[in-house]
């Protein structure tokens, strides 16, 4: 069974525990990331947040964030060819990564067996945790029918993703 997300209390919490004061700007990107499933990058969360916080940069969006990421109060999710995104969620749970759109979901903890930690031998590596990422694609875009591949290098006949960007000429 899945974990609910942490409230941004329990967020302001572990900050407080941590020895963050609460400053605006954090309660705002706590609250966001709280409401939000979808794990946001420091540029969604940004755009969300600008309109309620006047004169937020987005360098400090970027400074608040790995700071919440370093004192632990956040996870940083990346995955290959994506942008940074963040979690809320503290405990192991695994992503759903989709291929076609670069969308990242958790994945019910049930879907997956639990791997004891102590039975894994990695020499000259202390093993924290873990979690797994799966590669896929989502309903959206039309997970459950065949695979498509996504060649490395798209050309103008496959649509754009804002993870995408149209290479321009110099």
């Amino acid at each position: 069974m899945q974990d609910a997300p942490p409230s941004p209390e329990r967020l302001e919490e572990l900050c407080r525990a941590k020895g963050l004061a609460i400053t605006v700007q954090r309660r705002a990107l706590l609250e966001e990331l709280c409401r939000r499933a979808d794990h946001p990058s420091a540029d969604d969360l940004f755009d969300s947040v600008r309109p309620k916080v006047p004169g937020l940069s987005r360098t400090t969006v970027y400074r608040v964030l790995d700071t919440l990421v370093d004192v632990g109060v956040l996870r940083k999710v990346a995955h290959s060819g994506g942008t940074a995104r963040f979690d809320p969620r503290l405990e192991r749970h695994h992503h759903l990564v989709c291929e076609r759109c670069g969308g990242l979901s958790d994945l019910p903890d049930s879907s997956v067996p639990k791997l004891p930690l102590q039975g894994i031998v990695a020499p000259g590596f202390r093993i924290v945790d873990y979690s797994i990422q799966f590669n896929g694609t989502c309903a959206a875009c039309g997970g459950g029918a065949r695979r498509i591949p996504i060649p490395k290098e798209r050309n103008k006949s496959w649509p754009r993703t804002s993870r995408t960007p149209r290479r321009t000429r110099t």
